[in-house]
């Protein structure tokens, strides 16, 4: 049986360290022991929301909660029925937990990129901005079947919590994946090229390797402590000051 090995990680930005703001990302990643099915999930919570970290971590425990249930019971991956079920509950929690504290939806404010994978089939569920990309076996190369979202003006994307019409969009691969990542807008101009619409080769490539190289089964707790560390880094903020999130896997 095919199994997958992980790390994932967030970083707050330097913005954020200077305006003593919280991370406003949260991620969720989990495959399980007996299947070769994983699911790996990132939030970010809008900056101008009072509570987006809030929003973004109940995006991942409501998704992440609902999913598991799912393959308790059903080896298939979810339907996008299913999908678009999961994110109206998560929709509903997350007004549920507002209207507790007396405030608004927008409040909570907060994207969703997530995968669901077996290694020859992948779905994307995509809320906003973020991005997920694989890496397809056949040709070794990095793509991004669904790219990031942005708003009709600058700087703007569209919210889990949006009180229009959900944006979401669920893209289907059959085709065989080595590996994949997931992540935050922090690090989009790090690893896409907007020009050209496509993924960074030596980006995905060298940030990869170290998985590959793993013979841990699930979590690599070093490697993810390696990534954090790299997120935080001074060549990673000369970039972005932004909050950055990511979980790459690759299956073995």
């Amino acid at each position: 049986m095919l199994t997958w090995t992980w790390a994932a990680a967030s970083s707050r930005g330097t913005s954020h360290e200077k305006t003593g703001t919280r991370l406003q990302d949260a991620f969720s990643c989990w495959s399980p022991a007996s299947s070769s099915t994983i699911v790996a999930l990132i939030s970010d919570g809008a900056g101008t929301a009072s509570h987006g970290r809030q929003g973004a971590a109940l995006v991942c425990r409501s998704i992440m909660t609902q999913a598991r249930r799912h393959f308790s019971k059903i080896a298939e991956l979810p339907s996008d029925q299913d999908i678009a079920i999961w994110f109206d509950a998560t929709r509903d929690l997350i007004g549920a937990v507002a209207q507790r504290h007396f405030l608004e939806l927008r409040d909570f404010a907060s994207t969703s990129v997530c995968v669901f994978s077996t290694g020859s089939q992948t779905v994307i569920a995509h809320v906003g901005d973020g991005c997920a990309v694989l890496c397809e076996a056949d040709s070794d190369l990095w793509i991004a079947p669904s790219w990031p979202q942005h708003g009709e003006y600058a700087a703007t994307t569209y919210f889990v919590t949006d009180a229009d019409t959900l944006q979401l969009r669920i893209t289907r691969r059959d085709t065989q994946v080595k590996a994949f990542a997931v992540f935050s807008d922090g690090i989009e101009r790090l690893a896409l090229d907007f020009a050209s619409r496509q993924a960074s080769q030596g980006f995905f490539e060298k940030i990869c390797a170290p998985i590959r190289a793993s013979t841990h089964i699930g979590r690599d707790g070093n490697l993810s402590r390696s990534l954090r560390a790299y997120l935080g880094s001074s060549t990673v903020n000369s970039r972005t000051d932004d909050d950055k999130s990511l979980v790459i896997a690759v299956i073995k």
